[in-house]
């Protein structure tokens, strides 16, 4: 299978997506077509839920996102809930805020209330 690597632009993240069972995702999340700008995200995804690592480590840690990339980010955290749940892989979540940034705080604290992952939120 292959690695998954989307290079940062003014509105879109860094996105890695390692094979090898790491996630990392980081900086700002405003595209102009949310939806399009995931769909490689969930494509490589549904193939790693077939054959993924017996570990998965996901690393977020936005700066900043719009509503449309918050429920995108929804849709990301239940296939990875999904992989959990399918005990081929362990998968945990980390989620980084900035230790000023209280709303992305709270933001990681709901996502880790929404789904059944080890969710770790973290000041960064």
């Amino acid at each position: 299978m292959n690695n998954l690597q989307i290079v940062p632009g003014n509105k879109t993240p860094a996105i890695t997506m390692d094979a090898a069972g790491l996630i990392e995702m980081k900086g700002k999340s405003i595209p102009e077509n949310t939806a399009e700008f995931y769909q490689p995200v969930y494509e490589w995804l549904d193939q790693y839920a077939t054959t993924p690592q017996p570990t998965t480590r996901v690393l977020i840690n936005f700066e900043y996102f719009n509503t449309s990339s918050s429920k995108c980010l929804l849709d990301i955290f239940r296939k990875l809930e999904a992989i959990n749940n399918s005990g081929k892989s362990s998968v945990s979540v980390t989620w980084v805020y900035d230790e000023d940034d209280e709303d992305m705080m709270e933001t990681g604290e709901d996502y880790k209330s929404m789904v059944k992952l080890p969710f770790n939120v973290q000041a960064g």
